[in-house]
């Protein structure tokens, strides 16, 4: 498992990630997200959705791994869609996220 999966359970432990498309969206919102993570066998649908809401309200959003991984990394079933609320993660993971050749896509 990728150092980047690791911080995420890590971030779920300390409560700083939230999962599912409403939470996620009303995070974005709000301006509580501060990364965005969107599985990369997300449906064309979902990774829109995601990426045009990330823009509009200028959230770093990585597209990368798959449902299975990001799931399994939180403790959880398969995720699509997660969000960090917590600088300090999401400035690890996107460090770890750039070495990664997994990810597709980071805005």
């Amino acid at each position: 498992m990728s150092k980047a999966l690791s911080y995420l359970g890590l971030a779920t432990r300390a409560g700083k990630l939230l999962s599912g498309d409403e939470l996620v969206l009303k995070s974005i919102r709000s301006s509580e997200a501060k990364l965005v993570i969107v599985a990369g066998d997300a449906s064309a649908n979902t990774r829109k959705k995601f990426t045009d809401k990330c823009t509009t309200y200028e959230v770093p959003l990585i597209i990368g791994f798959d449902r299975e991984r990001l799931g399994s990394s939180v403790g959880r079933p398969e995720r699509v869609v997660l969000a960090l609320t917590d600088q300090g993660f999401a400035d690890m993971i996107t460090k770890e996220i750039e070495k990664t050749p997994e990810v597709e896509y980071i805005e």
